[in-house]
């Protein structure tokens, strides 16, 4: 077998059988769909979807200094979690460009697991190796302990209660706890992609078929289906939710991203990229980024990533995701524009597309917000 041949998750064999259509996602064979990915994306909003996330990246980290060591190594606070919570986070480089955006989970008082994006779960892997120099941690590959299954969607909590005897009620968003699911064991986590609530389903790759299979005889009377990557992509672009490699890059530090709340100044000791990312923070005090915006299309032409944003004949900013919205029922993206046109409301903006400029609404982010 070449090294190129993609990696196929624990659920290969059943997405088959469902009829999945395959995609390579970095460098995993992954369900697209199985039927209509707007029907998908639907019954998230509305009822239910179940996911196969198994090509995310799980790094565990453990020791006496496993929080000093992660505190460190990422722009965020990791000490201030405590055990069975989660945190959103980042890892910068030296330069304070991002090299992935991150969920820390706290297990255990010296027990971390840091899971990264698919297409950095080496990459991150190996900066947090080459930052555990000198702290008494271990960083370890946990890729291939674990499968990932995420239900997703206003039904979720239901259906989870339904195959485990775990506290739902008192999982509280971004925390996770150790429990059964349909009799395995999982760490079930209150985290999800798509702007629903939903859970997080951390379970061996040996028992990812049982769970898959005992969440859809749950959820099925709930309307539950199958999802693909394709929805989850529609889902968490509604969302207003940052991809890597489109709306996070090497290129920008936290602060271009417009998410610089999450790099912690005040933590004790330092971390890799403080220096420049205090250069970055006074930058963008003194002279705006552009600003990560949401744009809805006037009319029915969809803006692709790297797509021109135009106001007044000149180039103003640039597109990092778009899609059809089916919740909105109009094309949608998000992308960085200069501070001057970023208001909501702005008038005059449009998006080139294929020399045609295209009129488009400068909305705030995000463009859907479940009701709680």
């Amino acid at each position: 077998m070449s090294s190129n041949a993609p990696r196929h998750t624990a659920l290969d064999a059943l997405h088959r059988s469902l009829g999945a259509t395959m995609t390579d996602f970095a460098g995993w064979d992954m369900p697209l769909r199985y039927g209509s990915e707007r029907d998908e994306h639907v019954a998230v909003r509305t009822k239910a979807g179940l996911f196969d996330l198994s090509h995310m990246g799980e790094i565990t980290v453990t020791g006496a200094e496993a929080a000093a060591l992660l505190n460190h190594a990422l722009v965020g606070n990791i000490a201030t979690v405590g055990v069975g919570r989660a945190r959103y986070t980042m890892i910068c480089q030296e330069d304070g460009g991002i090299l992935d955006d991150l969920i820390v989970y706290r297990l255990a008082e010296t027990e971390y697991m840091v899971v990264a994006n698919a297409s950095n779960a080496q990459v991150v892997l190996d900066a947090l190796t080459g930052r555990a120099a000198g702290f008494d941690a271990v960083v370890r590959d946990d890729r291939d302990a674990y499968a990932l299954i995420a239900v997703q969607g206003p039904e979720s909590p239901g259906i989870l209660k339904a195959v485990t005897d775990a506290d739902l009620d008192g999982l509280k968003y971004y925390a996770g706890l150790p429990g059964t699911v349909a009799g395995v064991p999982a760490l079930i986590a209150r985290t999800g992609y798509t702007g629903e609530d939903g859970f997080e389903l951390f379970v061996a790759p040996a028992d990812a078929e049982k769970v898959w299979q005992a969440l859809t005889d749950a959820g099925t009377p709930a309307g539950l289906v199958p999802c693909g990557l394709s929805c989850r992509d529609t889902l968490r672009l509604e969302a207003g939710m940052p991809l890597y490699g489109h709306e996070l890059t090497t290129a920008l530090t936290p602060f271009d991203a417009g998410l610089g709340r999450v790099v912690k100044f005040e933590k004790d000791g330092d971390f890799v990229g403080r220096a420049a990312l205090e250069e970055a923070a006074a930058r963008a005090e003194q002279n705006p980024p552009r600003v990560l915006v949401g744009l809805i299309a006037e009319g029915r032409r969809v803006p692709r990533a790297g797509f021109s944003v135009v106001a007044g004949g000149e180039v103003i900013g640039e597109v990092t995701s778009g899609a059809p919205s089916p919740t909105l029922g109009k094309p949608i993206a998000m992308a960085y524009v200069d501070a001057a046109h970023a208001a909501p409301g702005t008038t005059g903006v449009g998006v080139d597309i294929r020399g045609s400029h295209e009129p488009y609404e400068v909305v705030a982010l995000p463009f859907y917000k479940r009701q709680k």
